[in-house]
């Protein structure tokens, strides 16, 4: 058996796109619109991976709400510096739900409320401000 993607349906598949490539870095790795069927997927992996990758699935025109239930879970990446990852993704205007304090972890949410936990590679960050006073916001 070989494990394919992950599938996340999308209201604004332009701010999702923005959050995985310019956000946390993943490269688009293929695309299919469907006219017939009124859906575009578009296939994002991670560079040292690309096989492995998340699927984004845009319904032309739907207003379906796809709410966000925490029985998905979450998705997880793994950052070569995580406060720079997180300082980054602040500067896009992304919230950092659960700031990663320990030097090792953080949660933040794309723009349709999936939830995205970071670790750190490899050993963890030295503890620093403004992270480790820094409160959770929502939920992740």
């Amino acid at each position: 058996m070989k494990y394919l993607h992950a599938m996340i349906r999308v209201h604004d598949l332009e701010a999702t796109t923005r959050f995985f490539v310019e956000g946390l870095g993943l490269r688009q790795t293929r695309r299919l619109d469907n006219e017939a069927g009124r859906f575009t997927l578009v296939y994002f992996g991670a560079p040292e991976n690309p096989e492995v990758e998340i699927e984004l699935t845009y319904n032309w025109g739907s207003d379906e709400d796809y709410g966000s239930a925490r029985n998905f879970g979450h998705l997880a990446f793994e950052v070569d510096d995580i406060y720079a990852t997180c300082a980054h993704l602040q500067s896009m205007g992304i919230t950092i739900n659960r700031p990663p304090r320990d030097g090792h972890m953080a949660f933040v949410r794309s723009p349709d409320l999936i939830s995205i936990e970071l670790l750190q590679k490899g050993e963890r960050l030295p503890v620093t401000e403004p992270w480790a006073s820094m409160p959770n916001v929502g939920q992740w």
